[in-house]
């Protein structure tokens, strides 16, 4: 599949006549809002955890040396913490170039703290886009994301506003805790 999935996306649609969509945020979607909503609530996806395996040629890296960027990877007893939006349909113009760098729209189930649940969207990049860098250590990701940058800016700044962002949602996630971990390490090496 094309980096590229603006039209694809917009092929998918999955509106359905609604004047308003929920949009599962679980990476800079969470702390870079900069989009029209409704409402905005913390809510949890189960089935997928968040992974630094997508490559940013866009944002966070350029084509000849992307950066890492979130994705979702589906594990049967994950649980994803994130931010939720209630939308008009008309913000995905905007959200699919944002997203465009190899992420999908797929329908998923969300469900908020009050038990409240709602079917919404999600954005993912999952094994088959052209920009998966797949799995490696987390030590490996650290060193990816310290070195790395594109037009958005850097990459550890990327990583470390959803650091704070999770951390401020009362979250835990042992991925992103892993990858703090490292680059800690490569700061005191530095030094």
């Amino acid at each position: 599949m094309s980096v590229n999935t603006v039209e694809i996306n917009r092929q998918l649609n999955r509106f359905d006549g609604h004047e308003e969509v929920w949009l599962f945020g679980y990476g800079s979607l969470i702390w870079k809002v900069d989009f029209p909503y409704i409402e905005r609530r913390p809510a949890r996806i189960r089935g997928w955890t968040r992974r630094f395996w997508q490559g940013s040629h866009d944002h966070r890296g350029t084509p000849e040396s992307p950066g890492r960027v979130a994705t979702l990877i589906e594990e049967a007893d994950a649980v994803c913490a994130g931010m939720a939006y209630r939308i008009s349909p008309a913000v995905f113009d905007h959200l699919d170039m944002r997203e465009k760098n190899g992420y999908l729209r797929e329908v998923v189930s969300m469900e908020f703290a009050d038990g409240d649940a709602v079917e919404g969207l999600i954005y993912v990049a999952g094994p088959l886009n052209a920009a998966f860098l797949g799995e490696t250590t987390d030590a490996d990701i650290a060193r990816h994301i310290a070195r790395a940058a594109g037009p958005s800016g850097l990459n550890r700044d990327y990583f470390q506003h959803l650091a704070d962002a999770l951390r401020e949602l009362g979250e835990i996630d042992p991925h992103i805790i892993a990858i703090e971990r490292e680059l800690a390490r490569i700061d005191s090496a530095k030094t």
